[in-house]
């Protein structure tokens, strides 16, 4: 696997469900193509030239001596580390990326710091041992049970079935685990119903949803505002009936006064939820 140096790892993150996050590879194997926010910032920034460079990931070599530096410096600004939002930290084919990334995660938790986890990848058995601080929260990505969506979108990430199993383990050793429906397409592109796919995630703590950005199909499907409106309202009322907090990103409902409405809703019923947890771990 191709490596390379940087001068920097750790930083405050703008997105809005972050707070300080790493990418620790540069690239991701699985070829996602919604299209790919990550590989169009990479290309932008001269990073990379083509698709086929950016599905032949780099490792970053210096990572962990990296954070011997710059977690001293940040620590007690940090409320949690997600990994990541601009590469995938449980690739598929590349046991180089896993173990790094357990690595960190071993590594920030020796300092308390809580460590979110999103993948497309297959989440290992190693995370239920007591190496790893059980305040973790780890995520899948799923927006579709469809597999002939996957090959086209996800071309190599992990069967969606895979993810969902592997999930359910870490739930089953009491770790938090959580859902991004993000990005979920229109019907024009795959015909699905989002009950299906929520009932699959029952068991999660969280789960974030948005809409399918820079994809012409997308924007061009008819009844795509009314559609996101929905889908998203259907969303707030699973969890609210399941216990499950959510977010809905921003710009998903485009009724001014229902995302002023909803914004109370989330904050007030993840509130609730929260302080339900806590009493009934005591």
């Amino acid at each position: 696997m191709k490596k390379i140096i940087r001068k920097t790892l750790l930083y405050k993150t703008a997105v809005e469900y972050g707070d300080f996050t790493i990418n620790h590879i540069e690239g991701c194997s699985h070829g996602c193509k919604y299209p790919c926010y990550a590989m169009n910032m990479a290309k932008r920034f001269g990073r990379i030239k083509t698709y086929e460079e950016w599905i032949q990931p780099k490792i970053v070599a210096n990572s962990l001596e990296l954070l011997d530096k710059e977690i001293p410096k940040y620590k007690d600004k940090i409320k949690f580390v997600h990994l990541s939002f601009m590469t995938d930290p449980f690739m598929m084919g590349y046991p180089e990326v896993h173990r790094l990334t357990l690595d960190i995660i071993k590594k920030l938790n020796q300092f308390d710091i809580k460590v979110t986890v999103l993948t497309k990848g297959i989440f290992p058995e190693e995370l239920i041992t007591e190496k790893y601080k059980s305040f973790n929260e780890y995520g899948i990505t799923l927006v579709s049970l469809d597999e002939n969506y996957k090959k086209h979108y996800e071309p190599n990430s992990a069967q969606f079935k895979k993810r969902i199993n592997a999930l359910r383990q870490l739930h089953k050793a009491d770790l938090k685990t959580w859902v991004s429906i993000e990005p979920y397409p229109t019907p024009n592109i795959v015909e699905q119903s989002i009950d299906v796919i929520l009932e699959k995630i029952k068991f999660v703590d969280k789960i974030i949803f948005g809409k399918l950005n820079y994809n012409v199909k997308s924007s061009s499907y008819k009844n795509h505002i009314d559609f996101y409106n929905s889908t998203a309202m259907k969303v707030i009322e699973f969890c609210k009936l399941n216990n499950i907090e959510f977010h809905i990103k921003k710009n998903t409902i485009k009724n001014i006064t229902e995302e002023k409405n909803y914004i109370k809703t989330q904050n007030l019923f993840n509130n609730q939820t929260q302080k339900l947890r806590c009493s009934q771990s005591l």
